[in-house]
């Protein structure tokens, strides 16, 4: 696997025609596309972290049985910028680019003062998200770029700071039933005190025909004040129910003025993150209509958290499901020397880790007067999480943990904010790379498993069958790629029920591994 994991990829920018095996169903019609690091080496240099390749998105198109295949990079400012200097010239989060040695320290000031939060790097390699009906490449940072989701050529680029006053926003974002697109950012600078934002643009809010963007409709539902002004919490994403937004503010802390010093102290932007293991998390609710965060507090013990898998309420209780760490080394263990290491090495080296787990919390709406302390107030029978009452009112939260050692989870969408039985992930066991992909039961609390030797799925995603009525009655589509030369990377088709094969498309061109993406169906 480390001969692969940061290797340059390469484009194919015309649809190159997959190898099917096994059968397509007729009515998967759409594509699924994938956005990912691809690009780590430009002339003489390289990057220091997996997460700071450049973006390379590719796309698997199905129509009418067969399979297409394209990639191309993101077109962005720091790919063009670092292309034509044939070197890294723009910073990434784990590699700080510096000007000439031989440039004086005032020159060094000016640089530094260029560098600071408002000019972060362009390169979204995170997820592609819909706002409206545009697509965009997506990072953590106040710029997206827009893509033909159909050619992959990129469109424009876009700075949410033309729309709301924010420096960092969330790649994760989530779509009610209408369309409507949630998702939340920093404001670290500007008017005001620091604050968390949450906001929404509207389904139909895309003005293609006079080149409008769908953010120029967005709007603000809520803000949420840091409990630290000079420390937010790191967050990759969040929950949504029908009523609430569910936010995790982790002991997993960004430091603003070492953030804004770190060119000049010369250390990169990772290194201005740190987890507090003695400090707790908090758990906001926040409605969604009246953007009111309710006033009960609920915390839990410090853990590190980057993806959500669902929430729902029940009984007057919301129940959110994480992917939750004991402490942050997994961030850590991209760097490239690390993640280049044999296996030996690699598991020698990061016993540090601690593995993913899948945890249930539950929060009670509903606070009886004169409760006792040391009630737990969770009545939901068939989770062990509890919610303790504490002597200043307060609601300590104690999870229940569902499964360990899966990462990247996804669900049948139709079913996010509601109550639901399963989820699919990527199975990482002895290194950060997934090996295998995984169907969890939430009621039986068994999981089934695909795997091929020496293979390396992506993370599954989930397409529901037309007219589906069962919530596992669709399919799983994971890109698979391989450091055999004579095993050529394919996209897995799984009957989602069973995780049995259905089909697999081989690609005769370079697949590279990528992170999160999404399938947009055919238009009708």
């Amino acid at each position: 696997m480390q001969s692969i994991i940061a290797r340059n990829g390469t484009e194919t920018p015309e649809p190159v025609k997959a190898t099917v095996r096994g059968k397509i169903p007729c009515w998967l019609q759409g594509a699924l596309l994938r956005n990912g690091p691809g690009l780590f080496s430009i002339g003489d240099s390289s990057y220091n972290h997996w997460f700071d390749g450049l973006s390379l998105i590719h796309s698997f198109t199905f129509k009418n049985g067969e399979v297409f295949y394209r990639s191309k990079f993101l077109k962005s400012n720091s790919y063009k910028r670092n292309i034509q200097a044939n070197r890294i010239v723009v910073s990434e989060f784990g590699t700080m680019i510096y000007p000439d040695p031989c440039n004086n320290i005032f020159s060094r000031a000016l640089s530094h003062f260029r560098s600071v939060i408002s000019d972060f790097t362009d390169n979204n390699l995170i997820n592609i998200v819909r706002y409206g009906q545009d697509y965009y490449a997506s990072s953590e940072v106040n710029f997206m770029n827009q893509i033909d989701p159909i050619t992959l050529e990129t469109v424009n680029r876009i700075n949410y700071r033309n729309h709301i006053a924010i420096n960092l926003a969330t790649a994760h974002p989530h779509y009610d039933p209408q369309g409507n697109t949630y998702n939340m950012g920093t404001a670290i600078m500007g008017w005001g005190m620091p604050h968390y934002v949450i906001f929404k643009v509207p389904a139909h809010a895309s003005d293609p025909k006079r080149g409008k963007p769908a953010l120029r409709k967005l709007e603000r539902v809520a803000s949420i004040p840091f409990r630290s002004s000079l420390f937010p919490g790191y967050f990759h994403s969040f929950g949504m129910t029908e009523n609430y937004i569910v936010f995790v503010e982790q002991p997993f802390k960004l430091d603003i003025v070492k953030l804004a010093t770190a060119y000049f102290r010369g250390v990169n932007w990772g290194s201005c993150l740190k987890f507090y293991k003695d400090d707790v998390t908090v758990f906001h609710l926040i409605d969604r209509q009246t953007g009111k965060a309710v006033s009960t507090r609920y915390y839990g013990d410090a853990l590190v958290t980057f993806h959500h898998i669902n929430a729902f309420e029940e009984d007057e209780q919301v129940t959110f499901d994480l992917i939750c760490y004991e402490n942050s080394h997994l961030y850590q263990m991209f760097y490239i020397d690390n993640v280049q290491q044999d296996t030996s090495h690699f598991v020698q080296s990061n016993k540090l880790f601690s593995p993913p787990l899948c945890q249930r919390f539950v929060l009670p709406l509903s606070i009886p007067k004169d409760v006792a302390v040391g009630t737990n107030l969770v009545s939901l029978k068939d989770t062990t999480a509890q919610a303790v009452v504490q002597k200043d009112g307060s609601i300590f939260c104690r999870p229940d943990t569902l499964f360990q050692g899966l990462e990247l989870p996804g669900i049948n969408y139709k079913f996010n904010g509601r109550k639901y039985r399963y989820f699919y992930g990527s199975r990482m066991e002895w290194s950060p790379h997934p090996n295998k992909i995984a169907k969890f039961d939430i009621q039986t609390r068994t999981h089934l498993e695909w795997k091929e030797e020496n293979c390396f799925p992506s993370e599954p995603v989930f397409v529901a069958s037309p007219g589906a009525e069962d919530e596992d009655d669709g399919v799983i589509l994971s890109s698979v790629i391989s450091p055999d030369p004579f095993v050529s990377s394919f996209l897995l088709v799984l009957d989602a029920r069973n995780m049995k094969e259905i089909a697999r498309a081989s690609i005769d061109a370079h697949v590279h591994m990528d992170l999160h993406g999404l399938f947009i169906p055919a238009a009708k």
